[in-house]
């Protein structure tokens, strides 16, 4: 008996009966052969973790851009969250945690640079509009390992697309990382709007913070173990209406002040103009683009190769080659 097949046996025994068992996925779209030594959930987690749009993240913004401190959260730190929030859920559930630690490490890989103002940007540019659930799928499919994509499970990129969005995931751990990826923005955009001093402590809504709890901490914890008591044993995740009632309140008072307030216009109006003038440069001038981009033009349009290619960028990468098309460059002449 191989390690794969000996986890695989051990994934029949303890797991939920509603947990994904890798054995059982419904595979790849090009097969490959078994591993050894990891199942296929494990092998998709390790090919996300490796990809390069994974090591973009690093550099994308999360809510605040360019931030002077070095302790704000990123698109990646905010992958990490998520990625600890499932496993955690999952865990509890006894559900796979190796197929939720692939969908979370991967469902942001299709995110834009500046956050939510750069995937408003390109959805009113793009024909059929930008979403980055979408466009996560679309990397892992397409657009990663020179076209080829990384061909993985279907059940890791379900997840991947419907973390968010009117659709739910086909699988407990795919709606493991879409509750996970709630709990983990709500919290740390608080955390990091505190740091900010866009938000101050007497500002926090009190019945939500009697109900959740009064520090970072607290609040994550009693919505993670809300889920579980609400959800064991079930097909589906749930929590009590007093502890989602108090989240989606917390929701609505963190799009109110900090995603929807004015706090950041200006730089809203530069990240939108930079990613503007880069899409009607590009769709002008798609030969500038990496070759993998222009192949896509050809296949799929002009609009969407640019699309794709603004999306994967990092936000230096973006402001730099604004820099480099636009902005004059010095001579030193007095």
């Amino acid at each position: 008996m191989t390690i794969r097949e000996r986890t695989e046996q051990e994934e029949a025994l303890l797991l939920s009966p509603y947990a994904a068992r890798a054995a059982e996925s419904r595979g790849r779209e090009n097969p490959i052969s078994p591993c050894e030594i990891r199942t296929d959930y494990q092998r998709d987690r390790d090919r996300v973790i490796h990809c390069k749009a994974f090591r973009r993240l690093k550099f994308k913004t999360q809510v605040f851009l360019s931030p002077e401190g070095d302790h704000y959260r990123t698109r990646l730190t905010h992958t990490l969250e998520v990625s600890q929030v499932a496993r955690t859920l999952a865990r509890a559930l006894r559900l796979n945690e190796d197929l939720t630690e692939a969908i979370a490490l991967g469902h942001d890989l299709g995110h834009t640079p500046f956050g939510h103002i750069g995937e408003r940007t390109l959805d009113s540019l793009l024909s059929g509009g930008f979403r980055h659930n979408e466009q996560s799928r679309r990397v892992v499919e397409r657009l990663e390992n020179d076209g080829k994509g990384l061909n993985l499970t279907w059940e890791v990129r379900d997840g991947i697309e419907h973390h968010s969005g009117k659709a739910f995931p086909a699988t407990l751990e795919g709606e493991c990382v879409r509750r996970a990826d709630r709990i983990a923005y709500l919290n740390h955009d608080l955390d990091d709007a505190l740091r900010a001093g866009v938000l101050k402590d007497f500002e926090l809504p009190a019945d939500c913070l009697r109900v959740l709890g009064d520090s970072h901490g607290k609040r994550i914890d009693t919505m993670i173990r809300d889920i579980v008591e609400n959800s064991a044993g079930r097909p589906h995740l749930a929590m009590s209406p007093r502890v989602g009632q108090a989240m989606d309140a917390l929701r609505e008072f963190m799009f109110e002040k900090v995603y929807r307030d004015g706090w950041r216009d200006p730089e809203e109006r530069r990240c939108d103009f930079i990613l503007r003038t880069l899409f009607d440069y590009f769709c002008r001038h798609p030969g500038e683009m990496p070759e993998e981009y222009i192949m896509i033009t050809y296949q799929d349009g002009t609009e969407r190769g640019v699309a794709d290619f603004l999306s994967g960028m990092t936000d230096r990468y973006a402001t730099r080659k604004f820099t480099e098309l636009f902005v004059p460059a010095s001579f030193g002449i007095c």
